[in-house]
Order: C-alpha cells, then structure tokens, then sequence
C-alpha cells in the first residue's frame, strides 16, 4: 500500500491513499488532510498498522523532521531520485520524460528552514506529486525487466532513508582526541591566520633550499617560478610530478603539502564548524554521481583521511562494528560477466587467484592488471598487464570491451539493474540530480575534451562502478531491516554511522556488536543473491568490533 504526502498551502498535509483498482493500475483510495503538527503521529499509527511504503517529492524535505519526532519509516518512494534514474533509463522507455531537458524534478529541494514549531511547512514547489508518481510507476511495471528495475528504484530509496538516518544519529566524534591528532601531526592549535609549527618547519626548509625566503608555497604559480629557478623544472606541484626530481627542497615541500591538505580539509576550523555534541553530521547526496555512488554536499564524509580517523570514538558502552566489502569491483565484473574462470579465482583472495591462474606472476601485478581492465589502461604496467587477463578471463574482459566500444560510439550503457549512462551529448549544465552536470566528473565541460576514447574509458567502468553502488544499496538495505527486525528503531539500537562505497560503519552497543558483525556478513550474502542469483560469485566482507575507526584497518 502506497501513502502519498504532500503539503498544502495551508500548512496542512494531504495524505493520498493508493491501492490496485479492478484495472490492476495503483488508484486514489481515500484522501486525508492532516495538521502539520500531527503527521508524525499518524505516520507512525500507520507505520504499526498498514506496512505502507511512503511517496514523497524529497526524502529531505520530510524524513528528518519525522526523525526529530522519534518516527522511523522503513519504505519510501523517493520521487526525485527514482525520476533521475528513468528519466535516462534504457529500461523504462514509457517514461514520459524520458531523454527530455532537465526539469524541476531534477534539481534537489531545499528543505523548509527551522522553526519554533515541530514542522514548518510550505507548499511544495514541484509538479504535481501524484502525477508523477503514478507516471513512475506506469513506466517500472511496463518496463522489459521490472523486476531489475522495481529492485534499483527501491534501494534507492532505502539509501535515501539511511541517509538521512544517518545524518540524523550523526558519526560520533571525539572533539579531544581529534584536537590531538592535530596537534601531532601540525603542532600546537595556531592562532588564526598563522600556520601551526610544524608547518612552519617545514615552510622554513623549502625556502631556505629554494633560497626564496618570501615563497608563499599556497601560490601553485610562485612556487613553480622558485622550483624553476632552483633548477626544478615543473610544469605542476601535484605531488608524483615533484617526486621525479632530486632536490633538498622536495621533501620538505611534500611534507608541507600534506599537513596543508589536513589542516585545509579536517583542522580545527573544520573540526568548529562539523562537530558539535560530539557528534560529526555530514550532508549525504545519494545518486550524486551519475553512476548511483554517493556525494556529499558538505563535511567531506567520502574523505576522511587517516589521520583523523581515530576521532571517531565509539560512546562508553558500545563498539564501531566497521565492514568491508572485500575486492567489491572485480567481483561485480565475475557477476556480470559470468565468467566461471574468474569466479573460481574469486573463491578467496581474488587477486591471489589471479596469481595462481598463471595470468600474472604477484599479487600487486594483479591488483594493477584488473585496474587497468576496469579503467581500460593501455599503457604502463596496467597497459602490458591486461592482455594477460584477456587470455586467462575472457568473458570478463570482453564485457568491459564491449562496453568501451559502446561508450567510443557515442552509445548508452546500463547497470545490471538498469541505471542507464548519460551521452556524449549530454547537456553538461544538467544538474543531473547532484548540481554538478549530467556529465561524469572525469569528462571535460567543453566538446572537444569529450573524445570517444574518454567516453570508452567511462563506459567500461560505468557497468561495472554503477552495479557496484547497486550492490552496495542492497547490502545496506538488505542489514537496515536485520537491525530493525532484531532490535526496532528506537534507543539504544544499533544503527549506521558512516558509508564510503564498499565500507558501512554500524555504532552498537558492545553486548550487541558480535551479533550485528554477523548481520552484516549475512546482508552481504544477500545483497549478492538479489543482483546475481545463483551465480558462482562470492562477496566477502571483512569486519572488525573496535573502539575507534583507525584500528578497523
């Protein structure tokens, strides 16, 4: 049973009922109007009672509010993400939509300010609710491969669910050992507007070896000119272009830039501005990346260095259950492809099978040959390693050629579930759903940077990363309900904290992290049954009970 809110220019909510007509398409069954102050009750009265999935236009826009009043939900539709995957979907070619300028669906709403009053709402400022999803579901149910497609929009709508849920519990975050980890690392907290001293140290060599004592090293330009005049000719300071040269200066120069990296992206400014209640609470953009990975709008959860990771300091009583998917692209590849050579190495460590398949002579040649594949190398050690990998895993490397000569034509490829790619011609100021073009990052804005061996190269990794993020959701989906079903959604229930790709971090309490470790292994199993079936591939997970972040690897 579906549940559709929308709000009113009252400020009430109205509560649409949908339900299978004698025509077998979904139906208005009932229409409710509801006072803004009483929404969470009632969603949670149905929540017991009905099992419903919710629509919404943006989880945003109305799951963090239900949170705040203790309410958890454990289905949505989330019109805004399911639209951006049909609206470029090969699998649904009904949608109205369909290969159509962006619209106002595509762009991410605002969520209603703060207010003195439980929920602050305002009329919703995108097309009509209803139509659109009964449009979307028109297109899913016509759709040649349904079920895929019925499983993708679903998880992408769990995903937005733990986000949210996730920004919500926040990561916890030890302001104290974070300041310390700083100040071994800089040196004592600076006063603004000066560098810490270890920076200062390092500033010192660089401009004493340069004999440039007014370098300004956070000018790419004036060091340039002073690396030059030294005799280090550069044409960048990007860090494996300085590590060429043999000069005092380089050293120190790279030490420099990697404190500067730090303090610039997790110091103590950063440290004042995300963390408060000892709780880091990043903004997650689900669907940001054209291939279904996850962004952030602000904090950088995606990037967290090591160097801060051991801030994140589970609360007295309970543990950091960290999980990783081990080798979760290659063995993407095997499913997808088939490849019953490639899955017999995926038995245990992929890369070592590789090895013992004769295709390569270490395991570090094999972890670069199958990188190379993905990313379609041509040179270099990846270039001389990957026609070895041809001979040895042919399905395999043929379907990421295949895919390559897809992309080099100008064509589309799909995810297994049926997340589409966008074209070379794509309009690149198409939000895309993430604000950050319809383009993948990796592909220039003008046409010209748009050449068909950079579109090959996109597309042979877009099957193989996009049904990864697909896998991905399933598994998180797939643990959400184990933790609900085991412990409910109140407190002190384990839940998750953080997720990066192919890693999810679950906070919960210490009697409880043994247990959860194991759902977390059983999830992973699942998540590979939905994609794959009875496919002979495997997806291990390797999971570590800790204290901190930085002891889980």
């Amino acid at each position: 049973m579906f549940f559709l809110l929308r709000r009113l220019p009252d400020g009430d909510v109205e509560l649409t009922r949908y339900e299978r007509g004698a025509s077998g398409r979904l139906e208005a069954a009932g229409v409710d109007v509801i006072p803004a102050a009483d929404l969470p009750g009632r969603v949670a009265a149905l929540e017991r009672e009905a099992s419903p999935r919710w629509v919404w236009d943006d989880t945003p826009r109305w799951y963090p509010r239900l949170l705040d009043a203790g309410v958890t939900v454990a289905r949505c539709v989330d019109l805004r993400l399911v639209h951006a995957i049909l609206r470029r979907s090969t699998a649904a070619p009904g949608f109205p939509v369909g290969g159509a300028a962006p619209g106002p669906w595509d762009v991410p709403q605002a969520a209603p300010g703060e207010s003195d009053g439980l929920f602050e709402v305002v009329p919703d400022s995108l097309p009509d609710p209803a139509a659109e999803f009964l449009a979307q579901r028109d297109a899913v149910e016509a759709s040649p491969t349904r079920g895929r497609l019925e499983l993708l929009v679903a998880a992408e709508s769990t995903g937005a669910l733990i986000a949210a849920e996730m920004r919500h519990r926040g990561i916890p975050w030890s302001p104290r050992v974070h300041d310390e980890l700083l100040t071994a690392a800089l040196g004592p907290r600076p006063t603004p507007g000066e560098r810490p001293a270890r920076m200062r140290d390092a500033l010192d060599e660089v401009r004493q070896a340069l004999e440039a004592p007014d370098l300004n090293p956070d000018s790419p330009a004036e060091l340039i000119r002073a690396l030059n005049r030294a005799g280090v000719l550069v044409q960048s300071t990007r860090q494996w272009e300085l590590q060429r040269h043999e000069h005092p200066a380089i050293e120190p120069l790279l030490r420099y830039k990697k404190m500067q990296r730090l303090l610039v992206a997790n110091g103590w400014a950063w440290l004042d501005a995300w963390v408060h209640g000892g709780r880091f609470r990043p903004d997650y953009v689900p669907g940001g990346v054209v291939t279904g990975r996850w962004a952030t709008s602000g904090g950088g959860a995606l990037q967290l260095p090591r160097a801060v990771r051991g801030a994140v300091v589970a609360d007295p009583g309970w543990k950091l259950v960290v999980a990783d998917a081990s080798q979760l692209e290659p063995r993407i590849l095997t499913g997808l492809s088939g490849d019953r050579s490639m899955a017999r190495a995926g038995s245990g460590d992929l890369y070592e099978g590789i090895v013992a398949s004769g295709a390569v002579a270490t395991r570090a040649e094999a972890k670069v040959a199958m990188l190379g594949a993905m990313y379609g190398a041509t040179q270099g050690e990846s270039g001389r390693l990957v026609p070895r990998l041809a001979r040895r895993f042919p399905d395999a490397m043929a379907l990421v050629e295949s895919a390559a000569r897809t992309g080099e034509a100008g064509g589309v490829v799909d995810t297994l579930l049926g997340r589409s790619s966008p074209r070379p011609s794509d309009d690149p100021a198409a939000s895309g759903g993430a604000g950050a073009g319809a383009l993948p990052p990796e592909m220039g804005v003008r046409p010209a940077d748009r050449d068909a061996r950079s579109w090959g190269r996109f597309t042979r990794n877009f099957v193989v990363q996009g049904t990864a993020a697909e896998w991905a959701l399933c598994w998180m989906g797939a643990l959400r309900r184990r933790l609900h079903e085991r412990w409910g959604a109140g407190v002190p229930a384990p839940h998750f904290v953080f997720f990066l790709h192919d890693e999810v971090v679950v906070h919960a309490p210490a009697a409880a992290a043994d247990e959860v470790a194991a759902l977390v292994a059983e999830s992973a199993v699942e998540a590979g049954r939905l994609l794959f079936g009875d496919a002979p591939v495997a997806f291990p997970v390797t999971v570590a009970v800790v204290d901190d972040y930085s002891q889980a690897k």
